[in-house]
């Protein structure tokens, strides 16, 4: 609780035992040249100081009480002085239905004149005093005997008073101050003017208001959210919608045709604590009715000709004249009489159902294939027509019924959750198997029954703290349970907690499910870590079902006024002069730093292994990378070009092989001298291949090495029939035999080595 200090300065003069007071003189000063007037407002100056000093500065205890006014130098006459006093105590509140194991400590009264001796005696008087309220005369402490209910009275104003033990005089004048009943949530909304009856026009735009339903909740609307109220529809959609702050209802859905329907019951629900869960709830039905508009043509009232009904109609048609002259009345008479048959012939019609709308149920966690019903259609035409049903897919988008196409057997495809979902409205399709063209549709509502398949659980997760100096069964929080399921199977819930005398919380179920949470008659020893309150809840279903939840509860330090200055956990953890927001920027910064300095340490690694690999393994067969622009000509300088050329054309070699530019320097077997170029270009490319083998150092490795030699020509000249001694008036050249030519010209001088035959 917090602490309410009020200090108050009394002004009261005593009267002397000899009689009324003289005339109030001021106190002596010293040498007096002033008027007494101007005296008597300096003084009352310092007494307001004084006052204001002792009332505020000093938390409601002044020191030694102030001489208001004093005789005259030398004068033997009584002294009158000003008194004052001071009440301090807790501001008193008491939870309302509330009952300890005993007499509940509220509050402490105390006054600044008990100096501890024993000789003051507290009193309690005014309302409740001495029943519902009980003072400890030598102490001032101040208890609760029984429970209080707040809606039946909100506050109590009581008297206070300080009287001399052994005289009974008082010490203090009366002081007034209020105990305030504080509100918890105990009473459900309630609707005082449902059932309502309204009515709207048919055919009435979106958002029509229909009426306003106004609910009360008898807790405290000033307290939390007890009292804060949240309207929805449970029954009624989607024709209705309510508004969920004013509660005003209106329609939702555009066209209702009163010929269709003419009344609708909608059913509005108010839930407290702003629509959260645990709140409590109330509800109230409303009758729409759709008044009549003039919105249909005029229309004859037979029924249309139906041949199932009757095929045939026969009637007399009789004609006569009106206009008859007299002078040919034997003629007559003049009129005739005809009988008319008129055959009704068989149309075409869609099957019919059995019921307008269908209104089936199953219980939910049922297995697959569970039977929930059938409908039925039949063929006008033909009643011995066999019909095809369906469900259309958009009705049944999850897939959780399925329908015997030839009997309209409805059966469930899955597991249903009546906790999921209430209500599947299903649209289910008749068609003749004849003709497909002949069909009509029928809405089917299924209702998923509940079970009691969900544990009560607590309505929201509990961290609560306490200070440490509350008084020994004094109330830490009232905590709500939750069932999921439907009130049939779970009227009931209770809780319980840890029981024995080593407890440390003390959980007291108030058969309504919820629990309040006490401390025991002991006090909680006080610790960094918080408790872990175990509390176990079961319902009443059948069959029963159970679950554990856990209360956190934290022993923190308060202020004189009841307020959270810090708990054990935060108080170790947060450092002089940091908050917990500042605390966290600075961790955050912290992190963000380390994972910049790990970033740049694994990117430098990742950098130095690269240049590794380039520096020290071998890189035969591998692809070599530079990291450079190019080098121009310094590339080219870097191989010896000339080896790409002409053999016979480059230059010697010096005396030791060029010094390679693109790799480091290493030690290498001598170069064996280049013998002259053979005029063979076979063995000059086995030559550089021997080369390459046996030197490694020889740029480039395995590579393709292109030589720019086209060689010197061949001995037997051109073999071109231009200018050859075939043609005519040609003079043959010297012939050079074709098998001189070595084996690679040996199917050439096998074709035209031969000598031809002489002419017949």
């Amino acid at each position: 609780m917090g602490v309410w200090i009020h200090g108050v300065a009394s002004t009261r003069l005593p009267q002397s035992a000899h009689g009324p007071p003289g005339p109030a003189q001021p106190p002596h000063l010293g040498p007096v040249n002033k008027s007494p007037g101007r005296i008597t407002n300096m003084w009352g100056l310092v007494r307001l100081l004084l006052a204001w000093l002792g009332g505020w500065g000093c938390m409601g205890r002044l020191a030694a009480p102030v001489p208001a006014w004093a005789g005259p130098r030398g004068h033997s006459g009584p002294t009158l002085l000003r008194t004052r006093r001071s009440w301090v105590w807790n501001q008193f509140f008491v939870i309302e239905e509330y009952s300890g194991p005993e007499p509940v400590l509220i509050g402490k009264l105390h006054s600044d004149v008990d100096r501890g001796e024993g000789r003051t005696k507290y009193l309690l008087t005014g309302e409740g005093a001495g029943t519902v309220f009980v003072i400890d005369e030598a102490t001032g402490n101040i208890h609760v005997t029984k429970s209080l209910d707040r809606e039946e009275k909100a506050q109590y104003v009581l008297l206070a008073q300080a009287v001399d033990r052994a005289s009974n005089r008082p010490l203090e004048p009366p002081s007034e101050f209020i105990i305030k009943v504080q509100d918890i949530n105990d009473n459900p909304p309630v609707f005082p003017l449902g059932p309502y009856h309204a009515t709207v026009p048919e055919m009435s735009n979106v958002g029509t208001s229909v009426i306003q339903v106004t609910a009360h909740d008898a807790d405290d609307p000033s307290y939390g959210n007890s009292a804060k109220l949240v309207y929805t529809v449970l029954d009624g959609l989607p024709f209705f919608s309510v508004d969920p702050q004013t509660g005003v209802v209106r329609t939702a859905i555009p066209n209702m045709d009163r010929e269709t329907q003419e009344e609708f019951l909608v059913v509005i629900q108010a839930k407290d604590m702003g629509g959260h869960m645990g709140g409590l709830s109330g509800s109230t039905t409303v009758t729409v009715t759709l008044s009549d508009v003039n919105d249909n043509p005029p229309k004859f009232p037979q029924k249309p000709l139906d041949f199932e009904t009757r095929r045939s109609y026969t009637f007399r048609v009789e004609a006569t004249n009106t206009l008859i002259d007299p002078a040919y009345l034997r003629r007559g008479p003049f009129k005739d009489v005809a009988s008319v048959r008129v055959a009704v012939q068989d149309a075409p019609e869609p099957p019919a159902f059995t019921q307008a709308t269908y209104h089936l149920a199953v219980p939910e966690n049922k297995a697959p294939g569970t039977l929930v019903g059938q409908i039925s259609a039949n063929d006008l035409d033909s009643p011995a027509s066999p019909i095809r049903y369906s469900i259309l897919p958009h009705s049944d988008p999850e897939r959780c019924f399925s329908i015997e196409p030839e009997d309209g057997t409805i059966r469930t495809a899955v597991r249903l959750d009546r906790e999921a979902r209430v209500w599947h409205n299903l649209t289910v399709l008749a068609t003749e198997l004849d003709s497909s063209a002949q069909s009509s549709r029928v809405q089917v509502a299924i209702q998923t029954l509940d079970e009691n398949d969900n544990a009560p659980q607590l309505a929201e997760p509990y961290d609560i703290f306490v200070c440490d100096s509350a008084a020994p069964g004094q109330l830490i929080q009232v905590i709500q349970a939750l069932d999921r399921d439907e009130v049939g199977n779970s009227s009931q819930v209770s809780l319980q907690g840890p029981v024995g005398p080593d407890a440390n919380f003390t959980v007291r179920d108030n058969r309504d499910g919820s629990a309040s949470l006490l401390l025991p008659s002991r006090p909680a020893p006080a610790r960094q870590a918080p408790y872990l309150v175990p509390v176990e809840l079961w319902d009443w279903g059948q069959p029963a079902l159970s679950s554990t939840a856990t209360v956190t509860v934290s022993v923190c330090r308060c202020r004189p006024d009841g307020s959270l200055a810090s708990c054990w956990p935060e108080a170790q953890l947060s450092p002089t002069g940091l908050s917990t927001g500042a605390l966290l920027a600075i961790v955050t910064c912290m992190g963000t730093l380390l994972a910049l300095v790990v970033l740049f340490v694994a990117l430098r690694r990742q950098k130095q292994e690269a240049l590794m690999v380039l520096e020290e393994e071998d890189v035969r067969e591998n692809i070599i990378t530079y990291d450079d622009e190019g080098g121009g000509e310094e590339d080219t300088e870097a191989f010896d070009i000339t080896a790409l050329q002409n053999p016979d054309g480059a230059a010697p070699p010096a005396a030791g092989p060029p010094v390679r530019r693109d790799v480091l320097p290493r030690t290498r077997a001598p170069r064996q001298p280049r013998p002259p170029g053979p005029s063979d270009v076979a063995q000059l490319l086995a030559l550089r291949l021997r080369e390459a083998d046996e030197d490694p150092s020889v740029p480039p490795y395995d590579s393709v090495q292109v030589y720019g030699y086209e060689g010197r020509g061949s001995s037997c000249g051109s073999l071109s029939s231009l200018g050859s001694g075939s043609e005519a008036g040609g003079v043959p050249g010297p012939a050079e035999p074709l098998d001189d030519w070595g084996p690679l010209f040996r199917t050439l001088a096998e074709l035209y080595g031969a000598k031809e035959p002489p002419a017949p």
